[in-house]
């Protein structure tokens, strides 16, 4: 037998005399069934002990022989790497070693799992090996049981295979078995046979019903060079929903959603925007689909609207009572100009929609311009605004202002032209509200005065500005004192430093009610800032954003930050959501 027919790792093992030629070739055959690595299969025929493949990986790849029983697993770490990969792969994250990772592997030439850690851990990884034994037991051990038992269907689950067929699928849908519905779909003539199969289309369903049922703001899909990659943004953080999918069901799961939300299925070349509606048992959901080419194909982002879940009551948005108070006080004025500032998925349009839901009376007539409609509002007049014909949130403002409106929502100020109708609106006897991009309440004054509305139009128009962000809410089943957190970092929070003996923190231990992650659902930050008094006169002379801050400060209003460690203090959330959502007063 030629030794060129051996696999290189075969006659590097057959080099250091730790088996034979024939040996090798038969742990190659049965590799090719089973899909796994060759090391692994010298073992389970018999023909090497574990300890000796260890040692020969150690010393041939010049990487460390651990006991890994003798280490004390950080828990924490395990969030990092996905169970399915962990298993698959025969490797876990034990310890950090400096700013390294430190993986365990059975066998570190397995240089595409180690490259897929690196890649979904964003850290550096240092490698060590240890028997596949050892780590399986470790695995078992330390994994939550929630992440063992995922729902994917067994074939993806073990990679071996690049098929669906309908039994894996039901296996997928086993748990989340729904009606499900598209609401007016139009029937597709289409020879694309792949994406009208009966598999395609419950794997779709089961994606959209799975990120649902985990409470998903947005579902990515992503395809790579040799797989897709499904993950899913839960309580603002994306996760992994499943192991990787071959590359082969890429184009007709993509091309089933395409049908879908009623895209051109042949133009792959350019973004595409479209939208699912989307009947079960439990409710009704709205899925704003987005397209776009990527090298190895067209990538899917769907946001989930989810009308079911939609509670538009001003007292659970997360204010606190003074707070509340001057956002009601001002939303109830019959003039003048509210804005809500922050980041795209702020909850900016959540709290907009309350708003409007609180004035929204048989005796008013409110109309709304938005990009896009995100949910019907019964009793207010919606507008989606579309640019490519020339409807502009400038042009729909100006039509409203001839509607006889008492109410007028504008989606997002992103110019002069929408800016100064709106405040023009807003000076003679409109209410108006509406959303800007900026990172506090007070930078929002100096926002608009650098798109060119002067300065005593802003302090007389502008009633109210409410900047927000959304941090995650500890998880109530598993929450616990949480004494890891320094005075150092409490003061580098901004807690006063005579303060910081009482100040208690919390955190989530993780449970299979939260996934693990301690976290639960999300709770808005606020920073409320009145136009009173002295804080007009600052805006009147000129003054900077810094100024405007100290000022409104000094009246009273709570900062972002301050608003966060106030719940923190009250066990809402932890002081490292704090620190990833605000930063510093100053």
């Amino acid at each position: 037998m030629a030794v060129s027919t051996i696999p290189i790792q075969g006659q590097l093992l057959v080099q250091a005399g730790l088996v034979t030629e024939k040996q090798v070739m038969e742990a190659f055959e049965l590799q090719k069934s089973e899909g796994k690595r060759l090391g692994s299969m010298l073992t389970k025929l018999g023909h090497i002990k574990e300890e000796d493949l260890a040692g020969f990986y150690s010393k041939q790849y010049k990487v460390p022989m651990i006991d890994i029983g003798k280490y004390q697993i950080d828990t924490a770490l395990l969030k990092k790497v996905p169970f399915e990969k962990a298993k698959k792969h025969v490797m876990i994250p034990i310890t950090m070693e400096g700013e390294a990772l430190r993986l365990v592997i059975a066998d570190p030439s397995n240089n595409p799992a180690i490259e897929d850690v690196k890649f979904i851990t964003r850290m550096k990884v240092a490698v060590h090996v240890a028997t596949e034994t050892s780590i399986m037991r470790a695995i078992e051990q330390n994994y939550p049981k929630t992440d063992q038992q995922k729902l994917v269907p067994d074939g993806i689950r073990s990679g071996a295979k690049t098929t669906l067929d309908m039994s894996e699928i039901n296996k997928l849908l086993g748990k989340v078995n729904q009606n499900i519905t598209v609401v007016d779909q139009k029937e597709e003539k289409i020879s694309l046979s792949d994406a009208n199969t009966a598999p395609i289309i419950q794997l779709v369903n089961g994606i959209l019903m799975n990120a649902i049922n985990d409470r998903a703001s947005d579902i990515h899909i992503e395809p790579w060079e040799k797989e897709l990659r499904v993950r899913y943004r839960i309580d603002g953080v994306l996760k992994q929903a499943f192991p990787p999918f071959p590359d082969t069901i890429k184009n007709p799961l993509i091309s089933r959603i395409k049908i879908m939300s009623r895209l051109d299925i042949s133009e792959k070349r350019i973004p595409q925007d479209g939208r699912i509606k989307l009947k079960y048992e439990g409710g009704e959901v709205d899925f704003r689909v987005s397209t776009l080419p990527l090298q190895f194909g067209e990538k899917v982002v769907m946001r989930l609207l989810d009308k079911s879940n939609l509670n538009l009551d001003l007292t659970i948005l997360g204010f606190d009572e003074t707070q509340l108070n001057d956002f009601i006080e001002a939303i109830e004025k019959p003039f003048g100009m509210v804005l809500v500032t922050g980041p795209t998925g702020s909850g900016k349009t959540t709290t907009l929609y309350s708003g409007l839901s609180h004035l929204n009376k048989p005796g008013v007539n409110i109309m709304t311009a938005e990009d896009p409609v995100e949910y019907n509002l019964a009793g207010i007049n919606q507008v989606q605004v579309k640019p490519e014909i020339g409807l502009t949130f400038a042009n729909a403002l100006r039509a409203f202002l001839r509607q006889d409106p008492d109410i007028i929502l504008v989606g997002e100020i992103r110019d002069q032209e929408t800016a100064e109708i709106g405040v023009k609106a807003a000076l003679t006897g409109h209410l108006v509200l509406s959303t800007l991009h900026t990172n506090d309440a007070p930078s929002t004054v100096t926002r608009l005065l650098n798109i060119g509305i002067e300065p005593f139009l802003v302090s007389s128009s502008v009633v109210l500005i409410v900047a927000q962000r959304l941090a995650r809410r500890i998880c109530t089943k598993c929450k616990i004192e949480d004494k890891t957190v320094t005075p150092t970092r409490l003061l580098k929070a901004g807690v006063p430093k005579e303060e910081i003996a009482d100040f208690k923190c919390f955190i989530g231990s993780g449970c299979p009610e939260c996934g693990d992650t301690g976290y639960k659902g999300r709770l808005a930050l606020h920073e409320v800032m009145p136009m009173r008094g002295e804080l007009k006169e600052v805006i009147l002379s000129g003054g900077t954003s810094e100024a405007i801050k100290r000022e409104a400060i000094k009246m009273g209003m709570l900062t972002l930050r301050q608003s966060g460690l106030k719940k923190v203090q009250l066990g809402l959330t932890t002081v490292e959501e704090v620190f990833r959502n605000t930063i510093g007063d100053y």
